[in-house]
C-alpha cells in the first residue's frame, strides 16, 4: 500500500506557494460523511513509538518527588485568577520539579489487565504524546554547575544534562529579560501520532503544542511565575537552541520538529520596574548569542522509538516544510510593573463556592484531570459555572499583551479562535447553538459569515462584556454528535464546542507559518476548560475527529475564512470499572 497522500504530479506546483500548500494540507485532511482522512487503516501495534524519549549517554538529575504538602504548595485553584495574589517563588530544584508536575509529568498510571499505560498533566491526542520539553536555564545547586540545556525525562520526573553552556555566552542570550529568567522549548515527535491518525496527525501534534503552552503557563502561575512566547524567533533558531538539529544526535531516530520558544521569569522579580515604570521586553534572541552558546559541549544520543522506520506521508513532509517558520521579527512588547487587577465576578451576587466547591487547590485540580471517555447523557451544570468558562477563555484584547488574564498573556498576537457551541444541559440557559466571540471587534464578521436566520441576540443573564450570542434554540444533542465523527460524547454532555479560526485571513496577514500558532491558540482554549470542567466538578474532553465541512455547513461557513480546528465536550463522565489509577511516581496524591 502507498501512503503518500500526493501523487499528482501536477500538485508538485503547490509547493512553489507555501501558503498555497498550508490550505491544500488543511482541505485535504478533512473527515467528510463520504470518507475519512487517509490513514494507515489498521493499528500497527508492533511498532507503536515509545512515548518516552531518552538521550543515552546524557547526564540524568532527578527532580525531588513532592508530596502536595511539600513546599512549594499548590495556591487556590481560584488564585490562579486573581492577579497579585501568589508571591514568586525562587528558581530552586524544589520549584522547577514542581513546575515540570503541573505542566509535563506523568499524573497517574491506568491499568486494565496486564497493560498499562501513563496519562500526563499535559494532555494528547490518543494519549500519544508527541510534544517534547527542554529548559535552557543558568546554574541552579543541584543542577550542573554552568547554565545548561535538560530535556525533561517525564518517566523518571528528571532533566537530562544535553549540553552545557557558558556563562558568558548565557548572560548575553538573555539580555533584555527580567533578573532570573530561563527558557522552556517544546518540539513534536510527529510520528508519535502519525503512526495512528496518518495524514491528519500534524493537526493533532499542534494541538498538543498549545495544550503543552497551556499547562505550563497555568504551571507558572502557581508558582508566581511569568511566560511569554518568543513568537519572533525563526524555527532554525529554536531547533538550533535545543539541538534537534544535529543530526547526529539523531542518527536512525525519528527527529524532532522545533515548536517554540518561551521565557519564563519570577513575575515581582523584575529589576527597573519602579512604580508605573515600563520595560521592554524582546520576543526574540541575539543571533550571535545563540550561535556562541550552541558551539559548545554536547551531551548524548536519541533513542529510537519506533522497531521499524516511519511510513512516509508526502504530505506532512510539505506541510512541515510550508509552515516552516524561516523569519525572525525583532519585536518587543511593554512590560509594566505588577498585574491587572482581579477580573470582575460573571455575578457580583453569587459566592465562589457555588462555582467551586471546597475550594479545591490548583494542583488538586491540574492531578486530577482526565480526558473523559463518556458521559452520562443527564448531568447539567448552572448557568454561573458555564458563564465563568466562557469568561475565562477570553483574552481581553483591549488589554496591552503583558496585562491580559493569564493564560492569555503568554501568546503574542491578537486571539483569532472563536467558539461555536452546542449547549444541551445548562440550568438556566436554552438548548441551542450559541458564538463565542473571543475578540469583539470580530463579532460582524462572524454574523455575516453565519447563516442569515440565526438571531445573533444576547442571552438572558448574559454579562455586559461577554459576547455570547444565541444564534437558534433547539435540541442540538443529535446534531453534535453526528458532526463530531458520530461520537455520542458531543451530544451527552452538558455542552459541546467548534472551536473556529479565522483561517485564511490570519495565514494570509502573518503567512503560513501561522497556521501552527491557531492550532497552538485552540490548545491553550482547550486546557483552560479542562481544568475549568475538573473544578466544576466534571470532566471534559478534547475532539479531533470531526466533520469539518458539515460542521461549517451548519454554522453557515462557505469559504476558508472561518474552519473549526478542534471540538471540546463538557459534562458528567461514567467511570470506566475495568480500569486502575496508580499513582504517577509511586506517590499517593
Amino acid at each position: 500500500m502507498n501512503h503518500r497522500a500526493n501523487e499528482d504530479p501536477a500538485r508538485a506546483a503547490e509547493a512553489l506557494d507555501p501558503l498555497e500548500v498550508v490550505i491544500h494540507y488543511h482541505q485535504e485532511t478533512k473527515h467528510h460523511f463520504s470518507r475519512y482522512a487517509r490513514s494507515l487503516g489498521y493499528m500497527d501495534w508492533a511498532n507503536q513509538p515509545d512515548p518516552f524519549r531518552r538521550y543515552k549517554g546524557a547526564p540524568l538529575i532527578a527532580l525531588p518527588l513532592l508530596k502536595p504538602d511539600d513546599a512549594p504548595r499548590s495556591p487556590l485553584y481560584e488564585d490562579l485568577y486573581r492577579p497579585g495574589t501568589i508571591a514568586s517563588a525562587p528558581i530552586t530544584l524544589h520549584t522547577l520539579s514542581r513546575f515540570f508536575e503541573y505542566s509535563l509529568a506523568i499524573s497517574a498510571w491506568k491499568q486494565a489487565g496486564e497493560v498499562r499505560w501513563a496519562l500526563r498533566s499535559n494532555p494528547s491526542s490518543g494519549n500519544l504524546h508527541p510534544t517534547e520539553g527542554y529548559l535552557l536555564l543558568d546554574k541552579v545547586s543541584g543542577l550542573a554547575p554552568l547554565p545548561g540545556l535538560y530535556h525533561y525525562a517525564p518517566k523518571e520526573h528528571a532533566l537530562e544534562l544535553r549540553a552545557e553552556l557558558p556563562r558568558e555566552g548565557f548572560a548575553r542570550l538573555m539580555r533584555g529579560f527580567p533578573p532570573h529568567a530561563f527558557l522552556i522549548g517544546l518540539t513534536s515527535v510527529n510520528w508519535r501520532e502519525t503512526w495512528k491518525y496518518g495524514e491528519r496527525a500534524f493537526r493533532y501534534c499542534q494541538h498538543d503544542v498549545g495544550h503543552a503552552i497551556g499547562s505550563a503557563r497555568i504551571a507558572a502561575e502557581t508558582l508566581g511565575w511569568r511566560i511569554l512566547l518568543l513568537d519572533g524567533l525563526a524555527d532554525d533558531t529554536v531547533a538550533s537552541l535545543l539541538g534537534v538539529d544535529r543530526a547526529g544526535d539523531f542518527e536512525g531516530t525519528e527527529r524532532e520538529h522545533p515548536d517554540c520558544l518561551a521565557v519564563v521569569w519570577p513575575a515581582d522579580q523584575a529589576a527597573g520596574l519602579a512604580a508605573g515604570a515600563t520595560t521592554s521586553l524582546p520576543l526574540f534572541l541575539a543571533p550571535d548569542a545563540v550561535r556562541e552558546v550552541t558551539r559548545h559541549t554536547w551531551y548524548g544520543k536519541a533513542n529510537r522509538l519506533s522497531r521499524d522506520n516511519p511510513v512516509p506521508w508526502e504530505i506532512i513532509d510539505q506541510v512541515e516544510a510550508a509552515s516552516w517558520k524561516s523569519s525572525t521579527e525583532e519585536r518587543v512588547v511593554e512590560l509594566r510593573p505588577g498585574r491587572s487587577t482581579v477580573e470582575p465576578p460573571i455575578n457580583p451576587s453569587a459566592h465562589a463556592l457555588s462555582i467551586y466547591p471546597g475550594q479545591p487547590s490548583a494542583g488538586q485540580v491540574i492531578r486530577q484531570r482526565r480526558s473523559a471517555l463518556a458521559f452520562d447523557g443527564q448531568t447539567s451544570i448552572s448557568v454561573l459555572s458555564f458563564l465563568t468558562m466562557l469568561a475565562r477563555v477570553m483574552p481581553r484584547v483591549e488589554r496591552d499583551l503583558c496585562q491580559r488574564p493569564m493564560p492569555w498573556d503568554v501568546l503574542p498576537w491578537a486571539p483569532a479562535i472563536h467558539l461555536a457551541l452546542f449547549v444541551h444541559r445548562v440550568e438556566g440557559l436554552a438548548s441551542g447553538l450559541y458564538m463565542l466571540v473571543r475578540d469583539p471587534a470580530k463579532v460582524d464578521a462572524l454574523r455575516q459569515a453565519t447563516h442569515q436566520q440565526y438571531a445573533w441576540t444576547s442571552p438572558p443573564g448574559c454579562p455586559e462584556g461577554l459576547p455570547l450570542f444565541l444564534l437558534e434554540e433547539g435540541d442540538a444533542r443529535k446534531l453534535a454528535a453526528q458532526v463530531s465523527c458520530h461520537q455520542d460524547i458531543a451530544g451527552d454532555s452538558a455542552f459541546s464546542l467548534g472551536m473556529v479560526a479565522e483561517l485564511e485571513t490570519s495565514l494570509r496577514r502573518y503567512g503560513p507559518w501561522f497556521y501552527r500558532r491557531l492550532f497552538w491558540e485552540t490548545g491553550v482554549i482547550g486546557q483552560v476548560l479542562y481544568l475549568e470542567a475538573e473544578a466544576a466538578g466534571v470532566r471534559a474532553t478534547g475532539i479531533g475527529c470531526f466533520f469539518d465541512d458539515p460542521v461549517h455547513q451548519v454554522f453557515g461557513f462557505s469559504d476558508a475564512k472561518f474552519q473549526s480546528l478542534y471540538h471540546f465536550t463538557t459534562g458528567g463522565h461514567v467511570e470506566d470499572p475495568r480500569l486502575t489509577t496508580l499513582p504517577p511516581y509511586g506517590l499517593d496524591h
